[in-house]
């Protein structure tokens, strides 16, 4: 019995694995052919039927705080245990660093920047006041809603209705029925696996020469693709090591890296010199953004004036979507013990605490350094300057900014480690028929799926695609994973009334 519930599903392994390398090898042979197809693919999913992404993200947080704010649903507790399985400080560190990649110091860093020579911004106002608005609505509430509903629906999936398949498949099961063991369910978990190495090959491809190009100027090297990819390789080898350990090796790891990244706040907002700037931007950005959140939720350009919300609204929408297939599974996997509304509520706290803090902090040192001493970061990305040297003549305004760059280097390492962990962690799962959210997958296995993530984003360095077409890999993959969040969603309000109704005829 035992031997059944541990075999492999070779089906969800080796069909992923083959697409994987089949796209590696093409973005490698053919780069230029693969960029036009993708970047095609993009303007149809990211433009003609864009509204989607906007639709699902609004959605999700309504279904969300619905879940925690109903009498009946909020007080369900995720697991029959006395208290949560890990404290609130650990629950929480663990939810941002294992949630949020290194691409969250590149965005930080650099993404005010990117908006400033915007048209839409300029309609709307000075680049002070909406640069860092509008970043803070990327990574704001309807980004995390994403996150969260899952988290609660997996959630309840794992510790209450203790299912022993932790898939996307299995949380359909209440919508689709025993579809779910054959051919259908085969094509949900194949389809939310090539989710998110695409979600991880982007990440790998945006972040990565940031940290090597920082790397460079630190250690007296010169940057190229192939020094590229053998970080890549070095930080794989360190999060595979780590997520050998299981959820204690993440856990003690996200703990190194929430310190870490407290040490790189620290650096810019103290001794950056700009820490009055810093807080009142980030203050009024805050504002900003609660006085116009329904307007910039729905805004979409219908005459494709400017084309801001398809090209980076969409996309934030659909990048959050495809790392909804890993994320939210290991949130939910350390949640057991906390109800629905400390499950929905503390996730929304800690994620936003964590993103809010990086984007003022970081992006706001970068903006002073524009508006107020001269540093024309915008325009010189403008000009075709490359993102990663524009980063770095921000550093170079910080006091010693090799030492500065060391601090960035180590902590995009760990947060690296601990984001990857978490996603090989839960795709681990997806290697067995059978495994309990108490179980641990084999260590063999998690090293195969630690190896996986790799290859793509090589193929995709390799290529050496734009900002574009990175953006429209993520957009195209996030397309089918929207249909099953809507399936999941379902499903679980229709299996949490049923358990409900179950108790109330019981009694």
């Amino acid at each position: 019995m035992e031997k059944q519930k541990r075999k492999k599903d070779w089906t969800t392994m080796l069909i992923p694995f083959a697409i994987v390398i089949a796209l590696m090898a093409v973005f490698m042979i053919v780069p230029e052919e693969s960029k036009s197809v993708v970047d095609t693919m993009r303007g149809f999913f990211g433009d003609t039927i864009g509204i989607y992404y906007p639709i699902l993200a609004i959605g999700s947080v309504i279904c969300a705080l619905y879940a925690a704010l109903s009498p009946k649903y909020g007080n369900i507790k995720l697991g029959n245990i006395d208290k949560p399985a890990y404290s609130n400080f650990k629950w929480g560190t663990m939810i941002f660093t294992s949630t949020m990649a290194a691409d969250i110091m590149f965005y930080s860093l650099i993404e005010w920047a990117l908006y400033g020579a915007e048209p839409h911004l300029k309609e709307l106002g000075s680049m002070t006041m909406w640069a860092p608005t509008y970043t803070l609505f990327h990574w704001g509430p309807l980004a995390w809603g994403f996150y969260v509903i899952l988290a609660v629906c997996f959630g309840f999936m794992m510790h209450v209705r203790r299912r022993e398949r932790q898939r996307f498949s299995e949380a359909c099961r209440p919508l689709l029925g025993d579809k779910v063991d054959g051919f259908w369910g085969k094509v949900i978990d194949v389809i939310a696996i090539f989710a998110v190495v695409c979600a991880t090959a982007t990440t790998f491809s945006l972040a990565t020469p940031l940290l090597t190009k920082a790397m460079g100027v630190v250690f007296g090297f010169e940057v190229n693709t192939a020094v590229t990819i053998c970080v890549l390789l070095l930080i794989c080898a360190i999060y595979t090591i780590t997520v050998l350990y299981g959820v204690r090796g993440i856990s003690r790891l996200a703990g190194i890296c929430s310190y870490l990244f407290f040490g790189v706040l620290f650096y810019f907002l103290i001794l950056g010199g700009e820490t009055r700037f810093i807080i009142e931007t980030g203050f009024q950005s805050i504002g900003n953004l609660a006085q116009n959140f329904i307007g910039l939720s729905t805004y979409m350009d219908p005459l494709r004036e400017n084309g801001f919300a398809q090209n980076w609204t969409v996309y934030y929408w659909a990048y959050w979507l495809v790392w909804c297939v890993a994320t939210p599974f290991f949130i939910a996997l350390i949640s057991k013990g906390r109800t629905i509304r400390n499950t929905v509520f503390g996730s929304f706290g800690w994620g936003l605490a964590g993103t809010y803090m990086s984007f003022i902090i970081l992006g706001n040192y970068g903006l002073a350094q524009q508006m107020k001493h001269g540093l024309d970061v915008t325009g010189f990305i403008g000009k075709g300057g490359e993102m990663y040297d524009a980063i770095l003549m921000i550093f170079n305004t910080l006091p010693l900014p090799s030492v500065a760059l060391m601090l960035l280097v180590i902590t995009m390492i760990a947060f690296y480690s601990t984001t990857l962990d978490g996603i090989t962690y839960v795709a681990s799962s997806y290697s067995y028929k059978k495994i309990s959210a108490e179980e641990e997958p084999a260590r063999k296995i998690r090293g195969f799926w630690a190896l996986l993530l790799i290859f793509l984003p090589v193929g995709l360095l390799f290529a050496q695609n734009s900002l574009y077409s990175l953006q429209g890999v993520t957009i195209i993959a996030a397309f089918p994973v929207g249909i099953l969040l809507v399936m999941i969603i379902v499903s679980f309000f229709i299996d949490i009334n049923k358990l409900l109704n179950n108790s109330y005829n019981e009694k």
